[in-house]
């Protein structure tokens, strides 16, 4: 496991959700005798309260979904499909390793979007840490054994999205492909195109899950939800990557030489 990645990771964890708020609880119990303990632990409670709560989840989502383009419709001169992993379980049903609710969401629309248009497919995701087994192996065979769309290409290396793009671009550059339409979710999608684009790559977005936070309307929809932390953790996720590619780039301009 590189230390660089996993030094990243650790860093966007104590950014994120539940950690995020737990940190400033757990400061405020450690300093309980300073005057201003008391107020870092109600700015704990309530972030904690805030990032549960749906309408707060949904907005945090549909400020990234508005970003990731309409609903796919043609492939605009594409070459490719690219759909990228988000991960695995481990399901005894299966006999091992299958795709968790995000991966299957992506590979079954770009099932769908193959059937519709004949373009070569490409898989993009490494081993996730304890996994048996690459993402893209994994939603490859799902792909051509389950839902009866050939795989060419299996990038397997990859470790995050900045992975993804990277090694997905070199294989198709060795094919001559230099224009994609890419399969991931709308929350999702803002930070991949970049991505993808900085790699020299033209983009067609075809987001999933489109528009599927929408304005409570029930009583019980406005209460803390377990779900609800878990968007917020997403989409808060998507806009520190994003964050984070924003200074990258300012560093850039301010020292190109770097």
């Amino acid at each position: 496991m590189p230390t660089t990645w996993f030094l990243k990771n650790l860093l966007a964890t104590l950014l994120l959700p539940p950690a995020n708020s737990l940190l400033l609880l757990a400061l405020a119990g450690l300093f309980r005798r300073r005057r201003w303990a008391g107020g870092l632990a109600v700015v704990g409670t309530l972030l904690l309260l805030a990032q549960s709560l749906p309408p707060v989840a949904g907005w945090l989502a549909g400020t990234l979904e508005e970003r990731a383009g309409p609903v796919f419709d043609e492939p605009q001169g594409a070459e490719a499909i690219v759909i990228l992993g988000s991960g695995l379980i481990d399901a005894a049903e299966y006999g091992g390793e299958t795709l968790n609710q995000r991966s299957l969401v992506r590979a079954r629309y770009g099932a769908v979007l193959a059937r519709r248009h004949p373009l070569p497919v490409l898989v993009s995701g490494g081993r996730p840490v304890n996994a048996q087994h690459a993402e893209a192996e994994v939603i490859g065979d799902v792909l051509e054994n389950e839902l009866g769309v050939a795989v060419r290409w299996r990038e397997n290396r990859s470790l995050d999205t900045a992975d993804n793009a990277a090694m997905s671009a070199e294989l198709l550059r060795a094919a001559g492909i230099r224009r994609i339409v890419l399969v991931t979710q709308a929350f999702h999608m803002p930070r991949a195109r970049r991505l993808f684009t900085a790699t020299g790559l033209e983009v067609v977005p075809a987001p999933t899950e489109v528009g599927n936070h929408v304005w409570p309307e029930h009583f019980l929809e406005w209460l803390p939800q377990a779900s609800a932390l878990q968007t917020s953790y997403y989409a808060l996720h998507e806009w520190l990557g994003i964050a984070w590619l924003d200074l990258q780039a300012l560093l850039r301009r301010i020292n190109p030489n770097a």
